[in-house]
């Protein structure tokens, strides 16, 4: 079966996802859907994925209420400031962070957070001495921003991918 499928759960997100995206479902659509589903991870297993193992799966829900809080505060924060009701100067900024996580697949969910939630951007990680760039849209205090990135995001996420 791992011949003909090598990767199940990516053919069957592929196919959900191309039926979602291209609908109303025709039966050209629903063969390029099968197509596209069983073709991909055929590319996937030649680039040979290291298995990603989540170690503390409980510890994700927390997560996603954090991220969830601060994406929903940080949207009326920028809505604030680009409407121009923020009282005082608006001063954006980079902040560099010092990061622990070193797996590549945390590493992949913290740039997702981060750029997800409005007013920040992921802007690099310098690999060699684990060092993001982080731009902020109004930053006010950057020590804040390196604890609020090591303590509710990198070390959760340590917990999960380490």
């Amino acid at each position: 079966m791992n011949r003909l499928l090598p990767y199940p759960l990516l053919s069957l997100g592929l196919f959900a996802m191309w039926v979602l995206l291209n609908s109303p479902l025709t039966p050209a659509t629903g063969l390029l859907a099968v197509t596209v589903g069983w073709l991909v991870p055929f590319v996937m297993r030649a680039l040979r994925p290291e298995a990603v193992r989540v170690r503390a799966p409980g510890v994700i829900l927390g997560l996603a209420g954090h991220v969830l809080v601060d994406v929903v505060q940080s949207n009326i924060d920028v809505a604030k400031v680009i409407l121009g009701l923020r009282r005082g100067t608006r001063r954006t900024g980079f902040v560099s962070i010092p990061l622990d996580l070193r797996s590549p697949y945390g590493l992949a969910v913290l740039s997702i957070i981060l750029t997800a939630t409005p007013g920040t951007l992921w802007i690099q990680y310098e690999s060699n001495t684990g060092r993001l760039l982080l731009h902020v849209l109004d930053l006010t205090d950057g020590d804040a921003w390196v604890r609020r990135v090591k303590d509710r995001y990198e070390r959760p996420l340590m917990e999960v991918f380490s």
